[in-house]
C-alpha cells in the first residue's frame, strides 16, 4: 500500500477509490460546525452530536485573566490614567470642536497629565520605554491628537536630546522638557523633502569668529513643513540641517559635513513672542489630528551657540575643527536616524490601540444588531452571518497578533537602549520599520471595514469611525512613508540573504532564513502538501513553516530577478523594476515575525484556559493569512488542491468559533466606555445611549 499522509490520503489514484472518497467526505464534514445544515444527498455523511471537537462556545473564557496577560504590569498605570481623565470631564474631547479650541484643549490635556496626574514621560522614555508606550496608548484613548502631541514633545523633541545630545544637553534641557516648561518640536521635514532626509536643504554654517552656527532656509523648498507643536506652543525646535564648515573643503570651498541636529529657540521663554529671524506660519486645518498645531518655519540667519549642536555623533571645536567617531557622512547619518526609531515604535504601538478601539465598537454592535432570520423566527445577530464573521473575526485575531508583536518590538527597543549593541540596533531599525508600516496600513483599512460593517450608524460621527480613520490615516506617512519603510526591510533581507551564502551570521530576527532557505531550495514534499487534517493545519509548526517558506521563496526569486535586471538597468533601475516584488517580500517577512511572536505568546501563557482561547485566535490569524495568499502556495505545489480547500473550510469554521467568544475577546481589551465613547460600542444600553445623543 502506498505511503499515507497524516490525514490518511495517498496518491491521486487512491483518491478515486470509493473508500478514499468516503474518508475525504467524512474529514471535510468534521471540519464544519455541528449546527450547520447537513450536506444533501443520499450518501452524505453528517457528524453525530459527539463526533466533532468541542465548540469554542464551550470554552470557559476568563476575560479578567486574559486582560491581565495582555496588559501585564501596565494594567495599574493605564487604569489610573483612565480614572484620572474619567473624573475630569472638562478634559474630554467633544465630537464637534473648532480647530483653535481643539488645540488649546489638547495642550491642557497634556499639561494636566504631567502636572496633575504626575506622569514624567521623558523619564519613563529614558528609564522604562515599555511603561512610556503604555502611557501613550492610554492617553491616545482619550484623543489621538493628544497622543501625537505627546509623542512630538517626548519621543521626538525630548528623544532628540536624549539620543543625539550629550551630557551637557541632558543637564540643561531634560527636566524642563519632562515637566513641560520647555515645549518643543522636531523640525526635520521640508516642503520639498520628507522621506529623503539626506537631501534636506536647510543649512547650519559655523562662524568661527562668534563661535556660533547660522541657521538658514536657502529657498522655499527648504521651509520646514508639518512641524508639530510649532504653530502655537513650541518654544524650541530640534532642527535638522546640513552642517557647513567654511573654507574646509577642497580648494578652500565650504565643506558639507552632512545632516546634523541643532537646538534652535523659536519663541521667547517669557513673552512667547516669535524670535527675530524666524518666521512661523500655520499649516491650517487638516483631514484629522486638528488638536496638533502643525506649522511651517523659515530661518533667516538665525544664530545659535556652538553648544546647541547635538554632538553625540559629530562635533565642532572652537577652532572649527570637525571630529567624529564615525568615519563617513553615511555612517553618521545612519547612526543619527537609527537613534530616532522610537517614533516608529510609538506609532506601531498606538496603531494597535486604535485597531482595538475600532474592532471593539464593530464587534459589540454586530452582537447587538439583529437583522432578518429564518421564517417565523426571531431576527438574528448580524455577527451570526458568515459574511460578517469573515469581515470581523480575522481582524479581531489580527488585533491580538499585533498586540504580541508590538510587545516584542518594545522589548527589543528597551534592550537596545540598555545595551547600545550595534547588532540589536540594526535589528530594531528594520523591525520597527516593518511593523510600523504593516500595522498602520492594516489598521487604516480595517477602520473603513468596521465603519461599513456597522451600516448607517457607523457613519454617525458620534460612533467614532470617521474620527478614528481621519486621525489615524497619517500614521501611514509620518515617521517614514510605509512604502519607503518596507523597502528598508526588503533591502535588509537581501543583505542577510547575501550573508547566508557567504557564511556570515544572521541577525536574531532573520535567523529562520538559514533553515527555511534550505527547505525552499529543495522541492516541496508531495506527501505533506496533501495533508489536510485539522490537527495538522492547526499545528504551529505547519503554520510558521508555511509563512517562512513563502518569504524564502520570494527572497530567492527577487534576488535572481535583481541580478538579471542589473545587467541592463543598473542598480536603481533594477530595484524599481522589481519594486512590487520587494514590497511583497517585506510584508511576507513581517507576517512571519508577527506569527512567530503570537505562537510564542500562546506557549508562554501560564493559564491553561487563556492559552486555549489564544490558540484558537492564533490559528485563525495564521490560516486566514495562508488562505489569502493561497495562490502563492498553489503555484509551487506547496499546498495541493485538496489541502487548499480544507484550509478555506477551516478558516470559516475558526471564524465561527471565534465569533462564539467575540464578546469576551473584546472585553479583555478592557477599554472603558470613556475611551470607546461610541454609543453603539457601549457594553450595555447602547441603543439608549445612542438615542440620548440625538436628543431623545
Amino acid at each position: 500500500m502506498a505511503t499515507m499522509s497524516r490525514s490518511g490520503y495517498g496518491s491521486d489514484d487512491e483518491d478515486s477509490t470509493p473508500a478514499m472518497r468516503r474518508l475525504r467526505r467524512l474529514s471535510l464534514h468534521l471540519l464544519l460546525p455541528s449546527d450547520r445544515p447537513a450536506p444533501e444527498g443520499a450518501n452524505a455523511l453528517a457528524p453525530a452530536a459527539c463526533a466533532g471537537k468541542r465548540r469554542a462556545g464551550g470554552l470557559d473564557v476568563d476575560a479578567a485573566a486574559l486582560t491581565a496577560y495582555l496588559r501585564g504590569r501596565h494594567l495599574a498605570t493605564q487604569e489610573r490614567l483612565y480614572r484620572f481623565f474619567v473624573e475630569r470631564p472638562e478634559l474630554h474631547t467633544p465630537v464637534e470642536l473648532p480647530m483653535a479650541a481643539h488645540r488649546e484643549l489638547c495642550f491642557r490635556q497634556m499639561t494636566a497629565l504631567v502636572r496633575e496626574a504626575g506622569v514624567r514621560p521623558l523619564s519613563l522614555m529614558a528609564d522604562d520605554p515599555d511603561e512610556y508606550f503604555a502611557v501613550m496608548e492610554a492617553v491616545g484613548g482619550l484623543d489621538i491628537s493628544l497622543a501625537v502631541k505627546f509623542g512630538v514633545q517626548y519621543s521626538l523633541w525630548g528623544g532628540s536630546i536624549i539620543n543625539l545630545g550629550t551630557k551637557k544637553h541632558r543637564e540643561k534641557y531634560f527636566d524642563k522638557i519632562d515637566n513641560l516648561d520647555y515645549p518643543g518640536c522636531f523640525a526635520m521635514t521640508e516642503l520639498h523633502h520628507g522621506s529623503n532626509v539626506q537631501a534636506l536643504q536647510t543649512t547650519a554654517t559655523f562662524d568661527s569668529v562668534t563661535d556660533e552656527f547660522i541657521i538658514d532656509t536657502p529657498n522655499n523648498g527648504a521651509i520646514k513643513w508639518w512641524i508639530g507643536n510649532s504653530a502655537l506652543h513650541g518654544k524650541f525646535a530640534t532642527v535638522f540641517a546640513r552642517l557647513i564648515l567654511p573654507l574646509q573643503g577642497k580648494g578652500g570651498e565650504p565643506a558639507d559635513m552632512g545632516i546634523h541636529a541643532f537646538i534652535v529657540p523659536i519663541r521667547d521663554l517669557e513673552t512667547h513672542a516669535v524670535l527675530p529671524g524666524i518666521e512661523i506660519n500655520d499649516c491650517g486645518h487638516k483631514i484629522g489630528l486638528n488638536g496638533v498645531d502643525n506649522g511651517a518655519l523659515r530661518f533667516r540667519s538665525v544664530r545659535i551657540p556652538r553648544d546647541n549642536l547635538l554632538n553625540r555623533f559629530g562635533d565642532v571645536a572652537r577652532d572649527g575643527k570637525y571630529t567624529s567617531s564615525l568615519p563617513t557622512i553615511n555612517k553618521r547619518f545612519a547612526a543619527t536616524l537609527g537613534e530616532l526609531v522610537g517614533g516608529r515604535v510609538s506609532l506601531a504601538y498606538s496603531s494597535v490601540g486604535i485597531l482595538k478601539v475600532a474592532v471593539t465598537i464593530a464587534v459589540r454592535y454586530a452582537l447587538l444588531r439583529q437583522q432578518f432570520g429564518p421564517p417565523k423566527q426571531p431576527e438574528i445577530s448580524v455577527l451570526d452571518y458568515q459574511s460578517h464573521q469573515h469581515k470581523l473575526m480575522p481582524m479581531l485575531a489580527s488585533a491580538y497578533a499585533f498586540h504580541f508583536a508590538r510587545q516584542y518590538l518594545v522589548d527589543k527597543y528597551s534592550e537596545m537602549k540598555k545595551t547600545n549593541d550595534e547588532d540589536i540596533s540594526a535589528d530594531v531599525h528594520v523591525l520597527s520599520s516593518g511593523l510600523k508600516s504593516y500595522i498602520t496600513s492594516y489598521t487604516a483599512k480595517s477602520i473603513s471595514i468596521c465603519r461599513e460593517s456597522c451600516g448607517g450608524h457607523g457613519y454617525a460621527a458620534v460612533n467614532r469611525f470617521g474620527g478614528l480613520r481621519n486621525d489615524h490615516d497619517i500614521f501611514q506617512t509620518f515617521e517614514g512613508d510605509n512604502t519607503v519603510l518596507l523597502q528598508q526591510v526588503a533591502g535588509d533581507l537581501l543583505k542577510q540573504y547575501q550573508q547566508k551564502f557567504k557564511g556570515g551570521t544572521l541577525s536574531v530576527t532573520w535567523n529562520y532564513l538559514r533553515d527555511s532557505m534550505s527547505t525552499y531550495l529543495s522541492q516541496p514534499n508531495p506527501v505533506t502538501a496533501r495533508w489536510e487534517g485539522e490537527d495538522h493545519l492547526r499545528d504551529p509548526k505547519f503554520q510558521l513553516d508555511a509563512f517562512r517558506y513563502r518569504t524564502s521563496r520570494l527572497l530567492h526569486s527577487v534576488a535572481a530577478r535583481l541580478q538579471k535586471h542589473m545587467k541592463t538597468l543598473g542598480g536603481f533601475g533594477a530595484w524599481n523594476r522589481c519594486l512590487n516584488h520587494l514590497l511583497t517580500l517585506a510584508e511576507s517577512h513581517v507576517e512571519a515575525v508577527i506569527l512567530a511572536r503570537f505562537i510564542e505568546a500562546v506557549k508562554s501563557c501560564p493559564d491553561a484556559k487563556t492559552r486555549e482561547v489564544l490558540k484558537l485566535v492564533c490559528d485563525l490569524y495564521a490560516l486566514d493569512r495562508i488562505w489569502k495568499d493561497i495562490g502563492t502556495y498553489r503555484n509551487v505545489d506547496y499546498v495541493a488542491p485538496n489541502k487548499a480547500k480544507a484550509i478555506h473550510k477551516l478558516v470559516d469554521y475558526l471564524s465561527y468559533q471565534v465569533r462564539l467568544v467575540a464578546r469576551e475577546l473584546v472585553d479583555a481589551f478592557d477599554l472603558p466606555d470613556e475611551v470607546i465613547r461610541a454609543p453603539i460600542g457601549m457594553q450595555s444600553e447602547a441603543y439608549a445611549q445612542y438615542t440620548q445623543c440625538v436628543g431623545f
